[in-house]
């Protein structure tokens, strides 16, 4: 008789097939003698993660796949990784090989020898951790960034920023619900979504230096992390999404009044083709911005997509300014010639109804179709 599973390794993924193989054999090594199971989350990785990993788990029960279609995120990897086992301690790691697998016995022994042990944490911050070969710059984003979430933290974490950690599968179910998945630091979602502070301990870790693949760091990367801090703190009462589009929309706002200014200044066209231009130029900006940063969970990819979303939330706006202009001139009749107040509900009305019908049209169905 098989002995009863007892952790389940969760790994997002992406473009990580050359640490598939050689992850599964630390993790075996690491828990020799434990009933374990790990889980890729993959995103439809191009290069083919996924088959990497089934190809192992064709002769090996012990390691599972989540291939997901037309989603994409860290922390949402995660969180469907979690609920995907039947374990009761669920640990997430690092598909780049960065994260100290043999930790890993350390946590679950933590975790089953103290029943009001919530969480068990890898940290860099405490006694015997440490960054490895981390360059000052990347240091100070670093610190710079736990100074931020520790202000949101019901509890006094040295490593908040930390992705390497283990927690009791069925606490992870009940706090589901409450995780905005936003951003690439799911341990902080956790934490912050609960509705009491959680028990933990921090075991201390060295961080490795990537040895293959790619670094998923970048600087859309870094404002996910502040796009989920605003998201904890105040998405509850103006959803992030709408606010990273409206700020958007006020960008290209100024692309349009710029460029206008330009054309009339340098181009030898009139009044209404100059504005025909900059208001295109305009709505290109603010699509391509949006699809990069509002909807990068979901956004398109490959130029018929791309084209297909463009023409799709072109429509959407040119709507959006006739109920703009709808509501301002009605209202400005209404208040008798005062216009500010006429031209602000203008402008907002506009912004939920491009914010509404984009999301539905242009990152919902076309977003779905470009990743089928």
């Amino acid at each position: 008789m098989n002995p009863a599973l007892a952790l389940a390794v969760v790994v997002p993924v992406f473009n990580e097939r050359a640490n598939v193989a050689l992850l599964v054999e630390k993790l075996a090594a690491a828990l020799a003698g434990r009933a374990w199971e790990v889980i890729f989350v993959d995103d439809d990785s191009p290069d083919g993660t996924a088959e990497v990993a089934r190809a192992l788990g064709a002769t090996d029960p012990r390691v599972r796949v989540i291939q997901r279609i037309g989603r994409r995120g860290l922390s949402t990897a995660c969180i469907e990784g979690m609920c995907a086992t039947a374990a009761p301690v669920v640990a997430v790691i690092d598909g780049d090989l960065q994260h100290d697998e043999t930790l890993l016995p350390r946590m679950l022994d933590a975790l089953e020898g103290d029943a009001d042990l919530d969480l068990v944490i890898g940290s860099r911050f405490v006694d015997g951790g440490g960054t490895g070969e981390w360059d000052a710059d990347r240091v100070a984003k670093s610190a710079f960034a736990t100074r931020l979430s520790r202000r949101l933290l019901k509890a006094d974490l040295s490593d908040p920023m930390s992705g390497f950690f283990a927690i009791r599968t069925p606490l992870v179910r009940t706090l589901v619900p409450s995780l905005s998945g936003i951003g690439f630091k799911i341990l902080l979602d956790i934490v912050t979504a609960s509705p009491r502070p959680l028990r933990f301990v921090e075991l201390p870790y060295v961080f490795r230096t990537r040895v293959a693949g790619e670094s998923k760091l970048d600087h859309v990367v870094a404002l996910e992390y502040l796009i989920a801090l605003y998201d904890r703190m105040f998405g509850r009462i103006v959803p992030v999404r709408f606010v990273l589009f409206s700020a958007i929309g006020a960008a290209g706002a100024a692309v349009h009044l710029g460029l206008l200014a330009l054309l009339l200044e340098l181009a030898p066209i009139g009044f209404v083709a100059a504005t025909i231009l900059a208001t295109v130029a305009a709505m290109t900006f603010n699509f391509f911005l949006n699809n990069a940063l509002t909807y990068r969970d979901r956004r398109l990819k490959g130029a018929r997509a791309l084209l297909d979303g463009w023409v799709s939330f072109c429509l959407v706006c040119s709507v959006g300014a006739v109920a703009n202009v709808g509501v301002a001139a009605f209202l400005y009749d209404v208040r008798g010639g005062a216009w500010a107040v006429p031209a602000l509900a203008g402008v907002l009305v506009g912004a939920v109804w491009n914010f509404a019908l984009s999301s539905r049209f242009t990152w919902g169905r076309y977003g779905r179709r470009a990743a089928a």
